[in-house]
């Protein structure tokens, strides 16, 4: 699997549009870590759940 995302992007996570805009920390194998600014930080498993990247502005 590619991610389309590295450190720093900012993601949105389309199920749960109410976590708000998410930075991501980090990547390792398929476990993303996501600073969300309404929820905090969350470990998401990029196999069962995908993050839309935001363009940049």
């Amino acid at each position: 699997m590619i991610l389309d995302y590295e450190p720093g992007d900012k993601v949105i996570n389309p199920s749960n549009k109410e976590w708000g805009i998410g930075q991501v920390q980090s990547i390792i194998k398929e476990k993303v870590t996501v600073n969300f600014e309404n929820v905090g930080k969350k470990v998401i498993n990029s196999n069962n759940l995908e993050l839309k990247k935001l363009n940049k502005q």
